[in-house]
Formats: C-alpha cells, sequence, structure tokens
C-alpha cells in the first residue's frame, strides 16, 4: 500500500473519478468564475492606493476621492459576497461528492459476493467508503479552489507588476522559482513526515481497537503492563514525529516569509531610488511593495495544492479499484431484464421456488485457490429433502452451500434449480427464498421487532411470536424489559451468543423461506434449547429443501443424504446407516465424537 503513494500516476488519476464530478460540471464551472473573480480583486485593491498616492496625494487635490471611495466599497462588497457564496459553493460540492461516491461504494459493495469480503478486510473496504471519498470531496472543492485563486492571483500579480514597471518585476520574480524549488523540496520531506505519522495513527488505533476488544485476553494472561508499554511506545513515537512534521512545516512558512521579505527588501532597494529619482512615482512603488509581499504566500498555496493532488491519487486510485472489482457471481443482461437486480427487482416476474436442487457434473475451485474442491460433482436434492453436510474443522463444508446460494459458481457444470440453470434467474430471486441461520449470527442495531422484521417486513407481532416459540426463542424475548421493543445493542451485543442465534433462527424461520440453511445453528446454544431447537427443526424443515453444517453429528442422522467433507474435497455421500456401513470416514467421525461424549458423562459420573 505505501508503494502506491510513491507512485506518480497520470493526470493525477483524476480521470477515473470525474464522472462523479460530472452531475456538478456547472457548480465546478461557477466556482472556478468565482475564483478567478476573487483573485482579480485582490490584485485591484493596490491600485486603489497607488492612484491616491499619484493622484490624489501628489497634486494634493480630493476631486476622485468621492469616486475611489464608492468604487472601493462596491469592490469590497463584491468581494464579501465572492468570499461568501464560494466558500457556500466548495461546501455543497464537498458534500455533494463524499455522498455521492459513498453511495456508490456502498451500493457496490451490495452486489459483491463473499470472496471480496473473505479477502479484504473491515477496517480497509471502510477506509475506502469513509476515507478515501472524503479527500477526494476535498480535492472536488476546497482544494480546486485554493488552486484557482492562488494561480490566478499569481498570474495577475505578474501581468500587472511586468505592465507597470519591467525591470522592478523582474527583480521580484526572479526570486519565484527560487521559493518554488525551496518549497517544493520542503513539501516532499512534509509528506514522508506526515505518511509516518499517518502509519503511526493507524498502528495506535489498532493498539486502542485490540485493547477494548481484547479486554478479557489481557486480563487473563495478565499483559497489561506489556499492552500499556506498546500504546506508550507508540504515542511517543507518533509525537516525535508529529513535531518533526510540525517543524519542516514551520520551517516552509518561515522561508515563505523571509523571501516576501527579501521581495519587499530589493523592492524598497530598487523602487526606492528609481522614485528618489523622480522614474516612479511613489504610488506606483506601494503596489510592488503589496504584491511583493503578497505574491509567496499564493505561490505556496499553489505547490501545496499541486502535492495536495499527488497525494489525493492515491486515494482516488484506491477508490477506483474498489468500484472496479467485479463480482464473481454476476446476473446475464437477459436476466436482469426480465428479473431486475439487485435494487431494481421486478418481482411480477419472480416464478414461485419448489426447492428441487441438482448438482451436474459440477466442478468447482475458489478464485484464490490451487486445486479444485469439487470434481465432476453429481448431486439431486428432490423438494423438500434433507442433506447434511459433516466434517472437522476447516474441511470446506461450506462449499457446497456456497453454490446453492450462488455466492459462487461453479467452474463448470451446471447447478439446476427446479430443473433450471440457476444463473438463467436472479441472484436476489433465490436469496428471497433462502433462509440462512448463521454459526455466528449479526443482529442489526434496533430492536427486536425491527430485527425479525428484516426476514419479512410486513410481519405482524403475532406472526413474529409464532416464529419465536417455534424455535423456543420466545423465553429470551419475555425475560427483556420491554419485549419486542426492547434494543439489542450493536450487532446485538446486549445479548448472549446463544440469544442472537435463537433470534437469527426465529428471523429466518419468519421469512418462510422454500430453502433453508443451518450453518451449525445449535453450536452456541445448552443442551436443553439445542434440544427445542431440534424439535423446531423438524417441524419448520417439512415441505422446505434443507442443508445442515453440522458439528453434533447426532443432529443429523435422519438426513435424507450425508455428505462427508474431508481436506476441502467431498469423500463420502448418503445417508446414515449406507456411511456406518461403509465405516469410512463419516464412522471414524461419528464413533470418534460418540467416544468423547461418553467418556466426557464417565468423568462426570465420577
Amino acid at each position: 500500500m505505501e508503494k502506491q503513494e510513491h507512485q506518480t500516476l497520470p493526470y493525477f488519476g483524476i480521470p477515473k473519478i470525474l464522472k462523479y464530478a460530472k452531475p456538478y460540471r456547472w457548480k465546478i464551472l461557477i466556482m472556478v468564475i468565482l475564483g478567478v473573480l476573487s483573485s482579480l480583486i485582490d490584485s485591484i485593491y493596490p491600485l486603489f492606493n497607488q492612484h491616491i498616492l499619484n493622484h490624489n496625494l501628489a497634486e494634493h487635490t480630493a476631486d476622485t476621492l468621492p469616486m475611489i471611495g464608492i468604487g472601493y466599497f462596491l469592490v469590497l462588497a463584491f468581494q464579501v459576497w465572492d468570499n461568501y457564496y464560494s466558500a457556500y459553493m466548495c461546501s455543497r460540492m464537498e458534500l455533494w461528492m463524499n455522498r455521492d461516491l459513498r453511495n456508490a461504494a456502498f451500493n457496490h459493495l451490495q452486489t459483491l459476493t463473499f470472496d471480496y469480503f473473505n479477502r479484504n478486510s473491515v477496517g480497509y473496504i471502510h477506509a475506502r467508503v469513509m476515507s478515501d471519498s472524503g479527500r477526494i470531496g476535498e480535492l472536488f472543492s476546497w482544494h480546486l479552489m485554493d488552486f484557482v485563486w492562488s494561480g490566478s492571483y499569481v498570474v495577475c500579480v505578474m501581468v500587472v507588476m511586468l505592465l507597470t514597471n519591467l525591470r522592478l518585476a523582474l527583480l521580484v520574480l526572479m526570486l519565484v522559482p527560487v521559493a518554488t524549488v525551496i518549497v517544493t523540496i520542503f513539501r516532499r520531506r512534509l509528506i514522508a513526515q506526515n505518511r509516518r505519522v499517518r502509519e503511526l495513527n493507524s498502528t495506535i488505533s489498532g493498539d486502542f481497537n485490540e485493547g477494548i476488544s481484547g479486554i478479557r485476553a489481557i486480563k487473563t494472561l495478565a499483559v497489561e503492563e506489556r499492552m500499556n508499554e506498546d500504546f506508550r511506545k507508540d504515542t511517543e513515537d507518533m509525537a516525535h514525529a508529529s513535531i518533526k512534521a510540525g517543524r519542516t512545516s514551520t520551517l516552509i512558512g518561515t522561508t515563505v516569509s523571509f523571501l516576501s521579505t527579501v521581495a519587499l527588501a530589493l523592492v524598497l532597494w530598487q523602487g526606492g531610488k528609481l522614485t528618489v529619482e523622480e522614474l516612479m512615482q511613489l504610488g506606483t512603488l506601494s503596489v510592488f511593495m503589496s504584491f511583493a509581499i503578497g505574491i509567496m504566500e499564493p505561490l505556496q498555496n499553489c505547490i501545496n495544492c499541486l502535492t495536495a493532488m499527488t497525494t489525493i491519487q492515491v486515494n482516488i486510485e484506491r477508490f477506483s479499484r474498489l468500484m472496479e472489482t467485479e463480482s464473481c457471481v454476476t446476473d446475464t443482461d437477459e436476466v436482469i431484464e426480465k428479473y431486475g437486480d439487485t435494487f431494481h427487482p421486478k418481482r411480477e416476474n419472480w416464478e414461485e421456488l419448489e426447492g428441487e436442487v441438482n448438482f451436474e457434473d459440477v466442478t468447482f475451485q475458489y478464485p484464490d485457490g490451487d486445486e479444485p474442491v469439487l470434481e465432476h460433482f453429481h448431486l439431486h436434492v428432490p423438494k423438500g429433502a434433507a442433506v447434511a453436510i459433516v466434517g472437522e474443522t476447516g474441511a470446506g463444508k461450506s462449499t457446497l452451500v456456497n453454490l446453492v446460494c450462488r455466492f459462487y459458481e461453479p467452474s463448470s457444470g451446471r447447478l439446476l434449480i427446479d430443473g433450471r440453470d440457476a444463473r438463467e434467474r436472479s441472484q436476489l430471486w433465490l436469496h428471497s427464498h433462502i433462509g440462512y441461520v448463521l454459526q455466528t449470527p449479526h443482529l442489526f442495531s434496533g430492536t427486536v421487532r425491527d430485527n425479525l422484521r428484516y426476514g419479512k417486513p410486513e410481519a405482524t407481532d403475532e406472526e413474529i411470536w409464532k416464529a419465536l416459540k417455534l424455535v423456543a426463542a420466545d423465553r429470551v424475548v419475555q425475560k427483556m424489559d420491554k419485549g419486542l421493543d426492547s434494543d439489542v445493542g450493536e450487532g446485538g451485543s446486549m445479548l448472549s451468543t446463544g440469544e442472537r442465534q435463537l433470534l437469527s433462527f426465529a428471523r429466518a424461520i419468519l421469512a418462510d423461506p422454500r430453502i433453508l440453511v443451518l450453518d451449525e445453528a445449535t453450536s452456541s446454544v445448552d443442551t436443553v434449547t439445542e434440544k427445542a431447537i431440534q424439535t423446531a427443526i423438524k417441524t419448520v424443515t417439512e415441505g422446505r429443501t434443507s442443508f445442515m453444517i453440522a458439528h453434533r453429528l447426532s443432529t443429523i442422522v435422519d438426513a435424507d443424504t450425508i455428505i462427508a467433507v474431508r481436506d476441502g474435497k467431498i469423500v463420502e455421500s448418503g445417508n446414515h446407516r449406507e456411511l456406518m456401513e461403509k465405516k469410512g470416514y463419516y464412522w471414524e467421525l461419528f464413533t470418534r465424537q460418540f467416544a468423547d461424549v461418553s467418556v466426557d458423562m464417565a468423568m462426570r459420573n465420577e
């Protein structure tokens, strides 16, 4: 990531992001015009002083003072309006761009499959959506306005000075390349120092996050002193790095001030001689003095803006990579035309799903995998059948389920849903008919009622309670202070893992899915609740096609088909009786697990 920040990309990478600014092109044009007008006004002010000194004071007359006063007031009034409206437009542009970029990124993320989220951390994705989009918004607002004003002001000042007195103008302007080189050198050092500050800030954020989220592990391992020392060292390093960056930034400002003073001294030296020799009027000397002092800071701003553009190109590239990431599962144009897409479904064209699933000569390899997980695999799952998938931890039990849910596509072969290739109908159509209960359930911030209605937005309280009772989750809600109106906290933090799993199960059941996927749905509940859920599973899977990923093999002995997975490959399939008679891998798993249970019970009896 850091290597990319050192790269110099063509055109600052801006063309990749221009489509998001296109709807605001006329507003951007207005901002540019306002910036140019503001710089013109700033370059006009010294000319008022020139006229007063050269005409009114030199000739001891007040004939033009009223007009000068009125003109000065009108110019000042226009500049106040210009500055106000420029700031207003910049603020609006920044907010508009941030909104559009973040909406586009969030919407795009909803279309990506699990593969992307498995390869990228939440922190990385969050930075792309929030931090990078924010920097890009600043580029098209404040940085753009600063560059336009500073650049046009420097040009205006140069033109006025050259037209007024060529000799004195060249004397002042010879400092411009000197200032440019010096400031550029310091800016490069400052960029490197600020990059170091950002790295340390990220480290401190990570340390702080670990210190909070891992507090139980910290206390049980008694490593508070070590964690505190690591955190103190990182904050100390960041303080030193920040001081270095601050010193360099101060040095840049001091250098610019020094060069402004040198320019003023040159103007006073040569301009004073010309004035004394009556080769130049006092008012003209005043103009040069103002421009000599004022030209260096806008010049620095121009360099700062170019530096910011160079830095922000990294944000643009990272954001563009996110937006250019293609999902490994996509619907064809024909499918979208008939069924709609994720955000514009054409539900009136959706057929009912019966639940028959058929793997026809399916070969599958994960995008980042080296070997196929499935090779020429065949499996017919009739409507309403129960399929159990077993294996050791990390064996790859989720592969089949991921294919059934179209989280991945087969590398070759076909997956048929109700006799038709799954690719002939939309992903949303399929997902709307699937209920998925995860091993690590997630609840959204809000009330119990809100969470359950994600499965069925129009569900009544009566239907909600029916689903809760069906999976023995009603007792969880009844003991909460406000019942269905109780807040579950962020991610369900106010509930135990088992309670979250029960509510997640009820949410899936409430949607009345035709295909039910249970990913070790009873792994986080107590024995009594597990028995209640097992009874509920037999009820809710009646007439539904179900896929059960199971660790406790006693829960799946009644499944129509049991698939045993080992080292990412399917090694056996059949029903419980058939697999036990084979005395193969499934038999080993089953007998080993029950031997462990027997030993555990014996130890308890002692």
